[in-house]
């Protein structure tokens, strides 16, 4: 085990109590040191003062969204410091393409299975901020082109 000094930081922003107690539960089991907000404004109260080395983040909650906590860290020039994991129940490409434009770093779609987020986990947490600049790069690259091929593979379903 680790000091708690050396644990690594992981801050949970999920509005589903179950879920998030199961997530925070995991990580902790993991070694982790975690912290857990209910929404967006909570976590942009939390994230200055708990200084997360990774941060977990639905899209989807209220009153303040995930959405509005990527845009705050990148108005404040933020997203370099704190890496956003996206878990988030929405499956549209086009969602995921927008929440890795908006600054998140990897994006997963719940349910998840716990052995796949702790090695995405792990593996964000390896990387240098170049690196996690670099992987967001290739992920946006990655959606544009999975969109691009989507959109032409429709419009030939419609040609008659």
């Amino acid at each position: 085990m680790c000091d708690a000094s050396q644990k690594k930081r992981i801050l949970v922003v999920e509005d589903e109590v179950a879920i998030q107690q199961v997530l925070s539960f995991f990580l902790k089991h993991h070694d982790f040191e975690v912290l857990a907000a209910f929404d967006g404004r909570e976590a942009i109260r939390l994230i200055p003062l708990f200084k997360p080395d990774l941060i977990m983040l639905d899209l989807v909650m209220y009153p303040t969204s995930g959405w509005e906590v990527l845009r705050w860290l990148h108005t404040n020039h933020l997203t370099s410091l704190f890496p956003v994991l996206v878990m988030s129940s929405l499956v549209h490409l086009s969602d995921q393409m927008r929440a890795f434009e908006a600054g998140a770093i990897d994006y997963v779609t719940k349910p998840a299975q716990p052995s796949m987020i702790m090695e995405r986990i792990h593996v964000l947490l390896a990387l240098t901020s170049e690196q996690r600049v670099q992987l967001q790069h290739e992920r946006i690259d990655e959606q544009r082109r999975t969109l691009a091929r989507i959109s032409a593979s429709q419009a030939d379903e419609f040609v008659y």
